[in-house]
């Protein structure tokens, strides 16, 4: 049969968008130049919007489509919602001529051939501008899954046609400045993937929230991929690092488990094509992909990336019959691709509030306004601007209100839900996944939603204050000292990334041991010796789906220092080994039945003194095997491992020698081991402990308390402690210069040239080679230090300058 109005994907490319839209162009585009390349695509065909028009003709519909939209105002909701609804009436009733509804059910027949008598396939909308091919309408417009059978695909066919006119897509084409009546509507259908026996999902080649290019982030669930997509489930997550991905290294960089507490499947008979069933308590334990799937599907994105150039967005699903990973859908990242990296803003909490609710934060903004909590579609003309939408979960048919909003919280949805994405957007804090907000939450309640604290949002009890800094960052020079970071929270890795520095000077261990494993690491070596029996099973439920509970210590640990070194990567990333005190270790789950008490802890059992210790050897080999597998499995050479608190010579080769007997040797595969110079026995023996290590990191802190005997944490003394004093910047001079002396690195990390211009001053009149800094002062003191830096040089040019008018000496 020769078809006019129906396309197979294999005939397609982008050039066809005009004809079939951005999402069936894209299909055959990918399955001409990337099938070949082992991307797994399932085929189909597409009505082209001739077809569409065609109907809309045969039926004379156009002019009572006009009429029904003539003199529409998108910002009254009920007035919209009566006019959509008359609008889809007129196209669904328009039907199908019988010549078009003939070719439909022909190229059906042919895939039926391929793929066999039970198929089922998704139809899918996808919308084109006659006179601006490239937009987008994605989300816009209906599908339909698991239709089986060709009457049935005819009225999807049908029903689809009729969504060009559902209340989002009308207000978004106004929104868009579109005409009505040049936006005409294609038609997908594809075989369905069997993902309601498996998995499914969704993945883009940079990080939705910052825009960072360099992973590839993974959302998934089990059953089909509507949940995902719409934000019913909290999903799963997976970051892959391209970078090293590239090279060769296959491992996941981060995981993050999700509640994933219910999944779509078939429906058994009825009306209905899909219903949604809770999932298993196993199912939801354990992730919807093994690590081998996630870098199947990185990557296919990296091919998909590779050959439009740009980031993409796409859709996932993994068939339970035949156990293959498809890609179904792709279409270019329209949003924080789009972000510019310029201009920072920098949004900071001012004080500290009771925290009502919490979710996964989307974006990086802090809003405050009075909570409207909206249970159904027929409450939303009860929303006014400016106010805080609080709902279950959103639908596209929820925009109209979300674009007024203050911030939007919901109970459902991970950070690529429908809520999330339009939040993106919009450019509004948004709060996903709380599970319990619109209980909590109150109408007329005023609330501060933050979105500024990492991958956690926090909406928080009346107005907490805020502030905004935007910097232009093109117009700040570099300095020649080098300025990092300090920095020990993954979930902001990203984002802090985006800041001009040179790396991260101090990438702190136990941040990572405290937040994000919770538990000392010998009470995972030795469970049986943790005596109390809440905190067995409270230390069971954290390690519950670990074969062993040493594992999920490496893990984590392991994924937040790749997260930190990923994010910088190739800046070196200075991670420094587990410094708690032993009252701060003893605070951990089952820290206590291994920790001394000690009358002064800051002294006492710390840093490199109990590495190679029986009582902490075994915990040691943990923090080395996570380092290792940073190194080794995932690439990340960048990191440079630090020791704190290494007190003696001696102590300081125990410990190197500790390493290497761990596979960390000092120079193996690149490997440099630093040094923190804390202790004024690191000064005074700098020359002998520069033959042990690579550089040293100046503990301002520690420092300024062993020179001046001063308890930095004694209120009754805290007026001695001072980094200014003579006596410390003499201990920090010499530091300096012997680094300078033995070629070695110096650093310094600490508040006091954030706080004291006069000390970044003096750190750059020393010659340090590096300054470690907090995020939220690297703006401040990147000034301080250029102001220093011009200072100097206009010193030495006057001097140089000196040095050239005197008289020179006559010989004879």
């Amino acid at each position: 049969m020769a078809f006019r109005f129906i396309r197979f994907f294999e005939t397609l490319s982008l050039a066809d968008l005009p004809l079939v839209g951005g999402k069936n162009a894209s299909l055959g585009e990918m399955i001409q130049a990337l099938a070949p390349k082992g991307v797994k695509i399932p085929d189909g065909f597409a009505i082209t919007a001739e077809g569409y028009r065609y109907a809309l003709d045969a039926a004379g519909a156009w002019e009572r489509l006009r009429q029904a939209l003539s003199g529409l105002d998108p910002s009254d909701v009920a007035d919209l919602k009566a006019r959509a609804a008359r609008a889809r009436r007129i196209v669904y009733e328009a039907g199908l001529p019988e010549d078009l509804r003939q070719e439909i059910l022909a190229a059906y027949h042919r895939l039926e051939e391929k793929y066999g008598p039970d198929l089922s396939v998704a139809v899918r909308s996808s919308a084109t501008a006659e006179d601006l091919p490239t937009a987008s309408f994605a989300g816009q417009q209906e599908s339909y899954l698991n239709v089986h059978g060709g009457e049935a695909l005819l009225e999807a066919v049908k029903r689809c046609f009729a969504s060009l006119f559902t209340d989002r897509a009308i207000h978004y084409r106004i929104d868009q400045g579109f005409d009505h009546f040049r936006v005409f509507l294609s038609v997908g259908v594809q075989k369905m993937v069997r993902a309601d026996l498996a998995a499914s999902g969704v993945m883009f080649t940079l990080d939705t929230e910052t825009g960072f290019r360099e992973v590839v982030f993974i959302e998934g669930s089990y059953g089909l991929g509507e949940n995902v997509v719409q934000g019913t489930v909290d999903p799963d997550e997976f970051y892959v690092f391209k970078p090293t991905f590239r090279q060769g290294y296959r491992a996941v960089l981060r995981r993050k488990l999700g509640a994933k507490k219910v999944k779509l499947i078939y429906a058994q008979g009825g009306h209905a094509s899909t219903r949604n069933v809770p999932t298993s308590k196993a199912e939801r334990e354990r992730f919807c992909l093994s690590d081998e799937e996630v870098l199947t599907l990185a990557d296919y994105a990296l091919k998909v990336e590779e050959h439009y150039q740009r980031p993409m967005d796409m859709e996932w699903a993994k068939d339970g019959l035949d156990g293959q990973l498809y890609l179904v859908q792709a279409r270019p990242e329209t949003v924080a691709s789009q972000k510019k990296t310029t201009v920072l803003e920098e949004y900071r909490l001012s004080a500290p509030g009771k925290v009502l609710v919490q979710g996964r934060a989307v974006g990086t903004k802090i809003a405050t306004g009075k909570v409207r909590v909206i249970k159904d579609l027929s409450q939303l003309p009860e929303f006014r601007p400016g106010e805080v939408l609080v709902a279950d979960m959103t639908t596209p048919d929820w925009e109209p209100v979300m674009k007024t909003a203050a911030a939007i919280i919901t109970n459902r949805g991970g950070r690529t839900c429908h809520s999330a994405i339009v939040a993106r957007e919009l450019g509004v804090p948004a709060v996903v996944g709380t599970e319990n907000a619109t209980e909590v939450l109150k109408d007329g309640q005023t609330v501060t939603v933050s979105c500024a604290e990492g991958d956690v949002g926090r909406v928080y009890e009346g107005e907490v204050p805020f502030t905004v800094e935007r910097i232009d960052l093109t117009a700040l020079p570099r300095p020649k000292t080098k300025l990092m970071l300090n920095l020990g929270n993954p979930e902001i890795a990203f984002a802090i990334s985006l800041l001009p520095s040179d790396g991260v000077g101090l990438a702190r261990m136990e941040f990572i041991i405290g937040e994000a494993i919770k538990v000392h690491p010998m009470a995972l070596v030795h469970p049986e010796k943790v005596q109390d029996p809440k905190e067995r099973q409270a230390i069971a439920e954290l390690t519950r789906g670990y074969a062993d509970p040493k594992e999920y210590f490496i893990r984590t640990l392991a994924e937040g220092i790749a997260t930190l070194a990923a994010a910088f990567y190739p800046k070196p990333v200075v991670v420094r080994m587990s410094d708690f005190k032993t009252n701060e270790y003893a605070a951990l789950l089952g820290g206590r039945w291994f920790e001394p008490v000690e009358s002064n802890p800051m002294l006492g059992f710390r840093g490199a003194s109990r590495y190679a210790h029986p009582a902490y050897a075994e915990g040691f080999a943990l923090e080395c095997a996570a380092i290792r597998r940073v190194r080794e499995q995932l690439g990340l050479a960048n990191v440079i491992v630090m020791l704190p608190f290494v007190r003696r010579l001696d102590e300081a080769e125990r410990v190197l020698a500790k390493m290497a007997e761990l596979g960390l040797k000092r120079g193996e595969n690149g490997l440099k081991v630093y040094c923190m110079c804390e202790i004024p026995s690191n000064v005074i023996l700098l020359a002998e402990f520069a033959k042990l290590f690579d550089g040293f990191s100046i503990g301002s802190n520690d420092l300024t308390q062993l020179t001046l005997g001063v308890d930095r944490d004694s209120e009754l003394v805290a007026f001695d402690y001072d980094e200014r004093d003579l006596a410390v910047k003499e201990m920090v001079r010499l530091a300096i210069e012997g680094c300078r002396k033995h070629g070695v690195h110096s650093g310094f990390c600490g508040q006091a040239p954030s706080d004291y211009p006069e000390m970044a001053e003096f750190l750059v009149e020393c010659g340090i080679d590096s300054i470690s800094l907090n995020p939220d002062t690297l703006l401040k003191t990147t000034r301080l230090v250029l102001e220093a830096e011009a200072r100097l040089k206009k010193s030495s040019d006057k001097l140089e300058q000196h040095r050239g008018q005197q008289p020179q000496l006559r010989q004879g």
